[in-house]
């Protein structure tokens, strides 16, 4: 990543130093590998946690939902404070947060203090990853932005192909605890390493910008006509997507006879395909139109969801190729549809209507999770029943969505979907609850 920087960001601006933007972007894309780590680690770990915990899919799906739903929560009230602090004080602050929610993650015993856990550490991580962008918004020229996220995107990436498989095989080894305990830890000196190094941020503090209230922004997002299908086609994808991903994992353990010690590889190679294919989908949706990449890509997936949660026992071989389609599958509706939903936004109001559509993924993301947890029923010898009825679900949605993709208007379709859209598409389609896709306004 360091080369990326050093190659990418070699133009010197007036007032902003190079190795000041290197340190910053550094130190945001470390955080934000802690970051992705800590949320997506969860979904892999599903068997283990329901078997030392003793708890069904429903508990399951509320640890999961618990962390997006606090988020979601916790960024709409952030949205009218967050931009009257120090972007140092408020990031690192956020980040304190962030990691004793997730070191009291690896101390817990039981699933009360998991889910409490679980809660505080959404309400501060799921805020990072959003601030991150505005970090960048602040200390880089427009010109430098998409390089910028770019990199801090390449956190996502290693999170996906190496962070979670590692954590995972780390937590079959030697327990659920270690992989929240180690990133804690990480996280702690990467945390004492900012507070001397990040510089203070204070730019945007500038009282002659003269930004309109927050509030009086939000309420103008939330109730434009256009917005309002935008949101409706966001909250289809989320929850049809969510409703099944959580629960894929414990799946092929329970029903299709996957070994534990085998999921890193679903995620090594899933994630893997889809690295490589988000850009070339983002390429084909420039050049064909993204509503026609979306009506290709939507089915696909639709039919994707239901073959995972109807697979029996099958060889491994083929259980990680169907995953791996379906990651892909996802990812590339996603791309496709977070372009046309950020072409459907004014330019003016993109500021406040991601922040508003960053909150709206986290809560659909939860209450995919949680209507999948209260669908499915695990029998007394471990299997999943009912895990067809969430297929149907999120066949439905994605039926849905294709209407309502349809019926989104845009304002020109100028916005190129550069390879870091792309990437922070694919990782809300993977599960990557930290707001990558604030960096569609950047790049």
């Amino acid at each position: 990543m360091t080369e990326f920087v050093n190659e990418s960001l070699d133009t010197p601006e007036k007032g902003i130093e190079i190795r000041r933007q290197r340190i910053i972007l550094l130190i945001l894309a470390v955080v934000q590998f802690t970051n992705i780590v800590d949320f997506m680690i969860v979904m892999p770990l599903g068997p283990q946690l329901m078997r030392t915990l003793k708890i069904g899919p429903t508990q399951f799906g509320l640890i999961v939902s618990s962390y997006t739903l606090s988020a979601g929560i916790a960024g709409l009230l952030a949205a009218t404070l967050i931009d009257r602090f120090d972007r140092k004080l408020s990031f690192l602050t956020l980040y304190l947060g962030f990691l004793v929610g997730t070191l009291f993650c690896g101390l817990a015993e039981g699933y009360p203090i998991l889910l409490a856990a679980r809660v505080v550490t959404g309400a501060f991580g799921g805020i990072l990853g959003g601030l991150a962008m505005a970090i960048i918004g602040d200390v880089f020229p427009e010109h430098q932005r998409g390089a910028a996220t770019g990199a801090l995107m390449s956190a996502f990436a290693l999170a996906s192909v190496a962070g979670v498989p590692f954590g995972l095989s780390l937590g079959t080894a030697y327990g659920w605890h270690v992989p929240f305990l180690l990133l804690a830890g990480v996280g702690s000196v990467v945390l004492l390493i900012a507070v001397k190094a990040m510089p203070s941020l204070r730019e945007h503090l500038d009282p002659e910008k003269g930004a309109g209230h927050p509030l009086k922004e939000m309420v103008a997002t939330l109730t434009h006509p256009n917005h309002l299908r935008a949101f409706a086609l966001i909250v289809t994808l989320m929850l049809g997507s969510f409703a099944v991903i959580p629960y894929i994992s414990p799946y092929l353990v329970a029903n299709v006879g996957v070994a534990e010690k085998q999921l890193p590889w679903v995620y090594v190679i899933g994630g893997g395909l889809t690295l490589i294919a988000a850009p070339l989908v983002g390429k084909l949706a420039d050049r064909y139109g993204k509503l026609r990449v979306y009506r290709c890509a939507a089915p696909i997936a639709g039919l994707l969801m239901l073959a995972v949660t109807c697979l029996p026992q099958v060889s491994f071989p083929l259980a990680i190729t169907v995953v791996s389609l379906l990651m892909v599958g996802n990812a590339s509706r996603m791309i496709a549809a977070m372009a046309m939903v950020m072409t459907s936004v004014e330019p003016r109001r993109r500021g406040s209507f991601m922040t508003a559509n960053s909150s709206i993924q986290h809560l659909s993301t939860g209450l995919g999770a949680y209507i999948g947890g209260r669908i499915i029923l695990r029998t007394s010898d471990g299997s999943f029943q009912r895990f067809p009825w969430v297929g149907a679900v999120a066949a439905t949605a994605t039926i849905l969505s294709l209407v309502l993709a349809g019926r989104l208007r845009t304002h020109g379709d100028s916005l190129t979907t550069s390879p870091a859209l792309s990437l922070g598409a694919a990782a809300e389609a993977l599960g990557d609850s930290s707001e990558p896709l604030a960096a569609t306004d950047l790049a």
